[in-house]
């Protein structure tokens, strides 16, 4: 008898993502969450299904389209392979993976796309342990190409794990920086997707942030953000705070007087002198470049500029986002040469 239920919940569980992904039918977001949590308790305990995962499977999502039940976003860690935490097969979950799990604005609209297009209840942000990327923002490590801006993303997150504790350092203000960083994307998707944030507040899709550990392949749910409520309210009233219109630059006392002249002056000018000036004149002095010969032409370097220098996280659990004055104030020089 024990053995039969045993088959009939096995069964069950490979038949539900199967019937919300095939006919497209909504599930209620907490029998999504509950189908991720079995899903990782199988992989975890080494009872992994494995299902969805044939040709039959293949076949009715290329003809019939895709139904995912879950948004996830994760990192990219190799070690870290979502469908197969969660005991998922093809159609089953929609995967947004990016280093650090962070959310710029292709992550975001991946996301948005799994919520508003696809329908997923259930929005995941997972980090996990010893996650590489979170580990360079707290040892400030030196990195290259485009890696800079990516990491500076996470930055934040780790002045919010040291304003919890001042005093961690190593393993400790590392495992207290992934949590902050899952904390950190759960807020940039609320605060820069108005999109998602409307399915949230309504309560047509459940926001979750979880950790999951590389040694024993279980996760740690998080649940909610704990200032959910008021990021919502916030960024809805930062959406409809009228914008100030920009005053006009008040002009210089006599700004234009000498080009203005210049033009009058030439509009009143004789043919003759006109004639006048078309006429070759004296060589030009070639004492200019000689007052340079020796001398090296090649601009002095500029010194390199670090990426969001002000990142930063203060107030009750709101992580803000870095700031461009500095990249502004590096191109003023640029500006007035124009001029």
């Amino acid at each position: 008898m024990k053995r039969c239920l045993a088959v009939f919940w096995l069964i069950l569980a490979m038949s539900v993502p199967a019937l919300a992904s095939s006919t497209g039918l909504v599930i209620p977001a907490d029998e999504a969450l509950q189908m991720l949590k079995d899903g990782n308790t199988r992989y975890a305990d080494g009872k992994s299904v494995h299902g969805h995962q044939g040709p039959d499977r293949r076949t009715e999502t290329a003809t019939g389209g895709q139904h995912p039940f879950a948004t996830i976003i994760g990192c990219s860690d190799s070690r870290a392979p979502l469908e197969v935490v969660f005991d998922q097969g093809v159609g089953d979950i929609f995967v947004i993976r990016v280093a650090g799990n962070v959310a710029a604005a292709d992550e975001l609209g991946s996301i948005e796309y799994g919520v508003g297009h696809l329908g997923t209840p259930i929005v995941l942000v997972l980090g996990h342990t010893g996650c590489g990327a979170v580990t360079a923002a707290v040892e400030n490590a030196k990195v290259h190409g485009n890696i800079p801006a990516l990491i500076n993303q996470i930055k934040p997150a780790v002045a919010k794990a040291k304003s919890w504790t001042p005093t961690a350092s190593g393993k400790e203000l590392l495992a207290k920086s992934i949590q902050a960083n899952v904390w950190l994307t759960m807020e940039n998707i609320l605060r820069k997707s108005p999109e998602v944030r409307e399915f949230v507040q309504d309560g047509r899709a459940l926001l979750v942030g979880g950790i999951y550990d590389l040694t024993t392949g279980k996760v740690n749910w998080l649940g909610q953000h704990p200032d959910q409520g008021k990021i919502i309210a916030g960024a809805h009233m930062a959406a409809h705070k009228p914008k100030p219109k920009p005053k006009p630059k008040p002009k210089a006392e006599g700004e234009n007087t000498a080009q203005d002249s210049a033009v009058d002056a030439a509009a009143e000018a004789k043919p003759e002198a006109h004639a006048a000036e078309a006429k070759p004149e004296a060589k030009p002095e070639a004492k200019a470049p000689a007052k340079t010969k020796g001398k090296s032409a090649k601009p002095a370097a500029k010194p390199a500029e670090e990426v969001y220098p002000t990142a930063k996280s203060e107030g009750d659990g709101e992580l803000l986002a870095p700031t461009d004055k500095p990249a502004k104030a590096a191109h003023a020089p640029a500006a007035k040469a124009h001029q």
